[in-house]
């Protein structure tokens, strides 16, 4: 009887055994396992990157402390959510707001003793005065601290390349990507809609940087005649390289349809004698642009575009 006993309970084990799992094994075939989501990229340091002085610089961790000695690099250093980090800028940062509260380097000529009490771990120099300030940055160096040249950008593709390299030197690769692509879709944007413009409709356009007697205007390998040729607009000195000066008399032979000034000057240019007949002052179409906006190498460039469309070509871009 007790052997019959512990063969019915062997049986029942068993039973309750092969159910178990063969429960368990179905639910398994109904639900499979959930597969893990990927885990988000961490930036690794050391990073070495080529700077825009062709140097190779290595960051040995994630900055912490940065100093800023130009406008356009605060700016991208702040797009790319860096703004609790910087803790140095120039005397000529203006934007955005939060920079005002930042200490002051200094302009032209940074104060080398100033940026080192601040104990940076990361300086953002710029090609633009780095040959100038070669001393200075030597200093800094000297005394232990990372410094990165950025490129001195002309073209959108410059920027870009400004903003993916600040953006790899401070563990912010994957932000500068995602800033630089959405600039080159607002671009685009533009650009399609532009296209409606026929070649025979296209604004000539005289743009001023500096008013008499010393004029300055945009020429070809600047940013704002990529950004006239992006809005199908002709610039009148595309001819011309850079920032040339030119003879009052030259301005007024182009016979511009619009002027845009970038220093506040249009009330100026229409209440002057010798520009009377040119069409831009006869249409009262004379307009000012926040030079920031076109000729600062930063994100905000988009917003350059957007301005001298609306002013060039109101009907279509407002």
């Amino acid at each position: 009887m007790k052997k019959w006993k512990r063969y019915v309970l062997l049986f029942v084990f068993a039973l309750a055994f092969g159910l178990l799992f063969g429960c368990s094994g179905e639910n398994a075939s109904k639900e499979p396992a959930k597969k893990e989501e990927p885990k988000a990229e961490q930036a690794a340091f050391p990073v070495t990157v080529k700077d825009g002085s062709g140097e190779e610089v290595t960051i040995k961790s994630e900055p912490r402390k940065i100093v800023s000695l130009i406008p356009s690099n605060t700016e991208i250093a702040y797009a790319l959510g860096l703004g609790d980090k910087i803790v140095g800028v120039s005397d000529f940062d203006n934007y955005p707001e939060d920079v005002k509260k930042k200490e002051k380097i200094g302009g032209m000529e940074f104060n080398v003793e100033k940026i080192i009490s601040l104990k940076p771990d990361l300086v953002l120099a710029h090609a633009s005065g780095a040959h100038n300030s070669k001393d200075g940055l030597q200093q800094l160096k000297d005394a232990g601290i990372t410094v990165l040249v950025v490129n001195d950008a002309k073209s959108f593709a410059d920027v870009y390349d400004s903003i993916e390299l600040i953006g790899k030197a401070t563990g912010t690769a994957d932000k500068a990507q995602e800033i630089v692509k959405n600039m080159k879709t607002k671009l685009e944007g533009i650009k399609e809609k532009a296209k409606q413009i026929k070649e025979e409709d296209q604004a000539k356009v005289w743009v001023e940087v500096s008013p008499p007697p010393q004029i300055y205007t945009a020429g070809k390998g600047t940013f704002m005649d990529e950004m006239l040729q992006a809005i199908s607009a002709k610039n009148v000195a595309g001819n011309l390289e850079g920032w040339p000066m030119v003879t009052e008399e030259k301005a007024v032979a182009y016979k511009p349809d619009v002027i845009i000034t970038t220093y506040g000057g249009a009330k100026q240019v229409l209440n002057r004698p010798a520009w009377k007949d040119v069409p831009a002052v006869k249409n009262k179409r004379v307009y000012d642009v926040n030079t920031d906006l076109v000729s600062r190498p930063g994100p905000r460039l988009i917003e350059g575009v957007e301005e001298l469309a609306k002013a060039i070509y109101p009907d279509i871009f407002q």
